[in-house]
């Protein structure tokens, strides 16, 4: 199974790239003299000064009370538009045609916000997703609106 975490970024949440978890506070805490976690350019981060220390530790608290927050994932299957009397044609054994191929990723919705693309799987008899593409930054919506991955 995958990390939950796989494909997210500390900035996503406010945070530095050093601030993932409370490790380094751990070792703040227990007074040790552990070198800063390097950054992607292979230099180090400054030093913190206390005030920053409890910067971090508020912020933190802030995103573990988020943690909880039940968020609605929608994942689409296809989309199509219909006349009135269309509609009102259909019934038991009615088809509908949608404007997505089969085999074609679906969009994974997060309340309404298209963060992922996948692939349709079977878990114990149920449908799932598998996750191919993870979405980075602002403007996902537009990243994937009328074209396939």
């Amino acid at each position: 199974m995958a990390d939950l975490n796989e494909g997210f970024r500390p900035e996503d949440f406010g945070l530095d790239a050093g601030e993932e978890g409370d490790a380094g506070a751990a070792a703040d805490a227990a007074g040790s003299e552990a070198s800063p976690p390097a950054t992607a350019g292979g230099g180090s981060n400054p030093p913190m000064a206390k005030d920053d220390d409890s910067m971090r530790n508020i912020d933190l608290s802030r995103m573990k009370m988020v943690l909880d927050v039940p968020l609605k994932v929608t994942v689409e299957l296809g989309r199509t538009k219909l006349l009135v009397n269309d509609l009102l044609q259909l019934g038991q054994g009615s088809v509908i045609e949608l404007d997505k191929m089969a085999g074609e990723p679906m969009e994974i919705y997060v309340n309404d916000k298209l963060v992922a693309m996948g692939e349709v799987v079977v878990v114990n008899e149920k449908f799932g997703v598998r996750l191919t593409d993870v979405m980075s930054g602002v403007g996902m919506d537009e990243a994937h609106s009328g074209e396939s991955v």
